[in-house]
């Protein structure tokens, strides 16, 4: 063994180490100075941050939150990643989304940073007559591609391979997949499933003789849209990959094989942590059941992380570019193959060429300029990321138990339990949202009532009748619709008077919360001039404590007189004379705004 001489410069080898102990002593200090009592154990606890599943993301983690063993790159579990030298090659797959049978489009893609495409084809999407036109220029031995083509998933499948005969593609070198999701495409439509055996022949044809080409995807999108948590997106992806094996190796294929004909299907976040612990889970808990199989070489769970849109917002749709970048890092970040951006208009329609290039750019930027694929796994060894990994696949596989207890995913969508629990999880996350606790910049939070909206053509109606489709926005979004008819039919929003009382010290804060809480379900807030002059109807009071003590009884009961028919105040519920209700931080702001239109005739 060498030993190094002493150079003098040992980091602060002169301080003793700190401890855990040390460290919650002084957390509590802190936390009972600002009126918080707390042992010094449960500061710890007090700083927590609850997650859905049953998680807490805790404020410091050290060696002693302990993980299993994650294992090499490319080697199971697969924790660290499928392949080896991960995506350091050449960076992960950039798939851009079509919807739309515009070939133009698709080749501007291609020209610009786009490796791959993801088609929607058939009903909802591009007809399947018409995927020659829109795949006309482009090599189809170089640009793999992915269809997603729900009920009409074999025609599509079979003019994609026809096109690769007609182009003169060698089978070796087509490259994609299929995109058969028979459970999946239930799962949005409700309909009967449909005959597994054309699926089942692809499968073998695939195996047999495209060994680039998958037939199948597992894709946890719909049961992510319908409002599931990461836990449940990670059950119904292992329960549908199970249901699959057992109809592949029914068909004849082998274990081996079978794996190999699925690729999975994640959304990926703004919670970028949530993110890259749910696709290390993802291959986690696929090299287990792969293990179970008797495959586990064949294990490696081939991912396409999709930015979700359950958070794309309509108001303000220039934020969804930062929440769509941080989604893209974490999608890297966490070893996934292909990963595709969802333009910042996507909610709105079909995405303009400025949106598409933002959307292939976000890859780009973090690709060659932030050279984040370069380094294998750079979340792996943090004591956080290995932990939460080893929660949300705990979380994870014992959602999928609970699947193959209720008859599988297939029982489990037909018998409505499945619909109903991921209700479950969405009704306490809109509670959430509601209240304001999980914000939602431009839409709760710092809206803007004169932003010009931005207006797209309308996209190919997607497939409904199954899960529903959930977005963040969408208890706001329905309050600022009604504000827009109401401006559309008298020419004016509904308003609100902010009386501010006292100096600007006094009021500043809570004038500014009532604002932002006002105008986030469509309301003007007025603060010039006099309540008689604002053409409003309903007054809030905005100042400190101390002055509405003095001053809130007197000025509520003034503006009543003066014709206000309701009279908030901006703080925490107290007994005010006049003072008809109390807006304040946590309070449900969608009932508040929802309960104010009301009054105000607003429909």
């Amino acid at each position: 063994m060498t030993v190094l001489p002493d150079d003098g410069l040992s980091l602060a080898a002169e301080f003793p180490d700190a401890t855990l102990e040390q460290w919650q002593r002084l957390v509590a200090g802190v936390l009972r100075k600002s009126g918080k009592e707390v042992s010094d154990t449960a500061a710890e606890e007090a700083l927590s941050t609850a997650l859905e599943d049953g998680l807490a993301s805790r404020p410091l983690y050290t060696a002693r939150d302990s993980a299993p063993d994650p294992g090499l790159p490319g080697f199971a579990p697969f924790v660290r990643g499928g392949r080896a030298e991960g995506n350091t090659t050449g960076g992960w797959d950039v798939r851009q989304r079509h919807s739309a049978a515009d070939g133009d489009a698709v080749l501007a893609d291609l020209e610009n940073g786009v490796t791959s495409l993801w088609l929607v084809a058939g009903a909802g999407g591009i007809p399947v007559p018409s995927l020659g036109r829109v795949l006309d220029g482009v090599y189809l031995d170089l640009a793999p591609v992915a269809l997603d083509a729900g009920g009409d998933t074999e025609p599509a499948a079979r003019e994609l391979l026809r096109l690769y005969a007609e182009r003169g593609v060698a089978k070796e070198a087509a490259r994609g997949n299929l995109g058969a999701d028979p459970l999946g495409h239930e799962a949005r439509t409700g309909d009967e499933p449909f005959d597994f055996a054309p699926v089942a022949g692809l499968a073998r044809l695939c195996a047999e003789e495209y060994p680039g080409l998958r037939a199948l995807t597992v894709d946890a999108l719909p049961y992510h849209e319908a409002g599931g948590s990461a836990a449940q997106e990670l059950g119904c992806s292992l329960a549908t990959g199970v249901a699959y094996l057992r109809e592949l190796t029914a068909a004849g294929l082998s274990v081996e094989h079978a794996c190999g004909q699925l690729e999975f299907r994640y959304a990926a976040t703004a919670d970028q942590f949530l993110t890259i612990a749910k696709l290390r889970a993802a291959r986690r808990l696929w090299a287990r059941v792969a293990e179970v199989c008797g495959a586990p070489g064949a294990g490696a769970q081939v991912q396409h992380a999709v930015t979700s849109p359950v958070m794309m917002a309509r108001r303000d749709p220039w934020v969804n570019m930062l929440r769509t970048t941080v989604a893209t890092l974490a999608a890297g970040v966490g070893g996934a193959d292909a990963v595709t951006v969802l333009p910042f208009d996507h909610a709105l329609g079909l995405p303009d060429a400025f949106a598409r290039r933002i959307a292939r750019n976000t890859s780009t930027i973090l690709v060659e300029e932030s050279h984040l694929s370069r380094v294998i796994d750079p979340a792996g060894g943090s004591w956080y990321v290995e932990r939460l990994t080893d929660e949300l696949a705990h979380s994870g596989w014992e959602f999928f138990q609970w699947i193959e207890r209720e008859g599988g995913q297939a029982g489990a969508l037909r018998s409505g339990r499945l619909g109903q629990d991921l209700a479950n999880t969405w009704a306490a996350r809109s509670a959430k949202l509601a209240e304001r606790r999980e914000p939602v910049t431009g839409v709760s939070e710092f809206p803007s009532l004169a932003e010009r909206p931005v207006e797209r053509a309308p996209a190919p109606a997607s497939p409904s009748g199954g899960l529903p489709r959930v977005r963040r926005d969408e208890a706001y979004e329905t309050l600022r619709a009604r504000s827009d008819a109401h401006l559309a039919a008298t020419g004016s929003r509904p308003r609100i008077f902010l009386a501010a009382l006292g100096p600007a010290a006094a009021h500043t804060a809570r004038l500014a919360f009532a604002s932002n809480l006002f105008q986030a379900g469509g309301i003007e807030p007025v603060t010039e001039g006099t309540f008689e002059d604002s053409g409003a109807t309903e007054v809030c009071l905005c100042s400190s404590d101390a002055l509405y003590e003095e001053r809130a009884a007197e000025v509520a009961g003034a503006v009543k007189a003066a014709g206000a028919r309701h009279v908030f105040l901006a703080g925490r519920p107290g007994r005010y004379p006049g003072v008809d209700s109390h807006v304040f931080a946590g309070c449900d702001t969608v009932a508040v705004l929802s309960a104010t239109l009301d009054r105000m005739g607003v429909s």
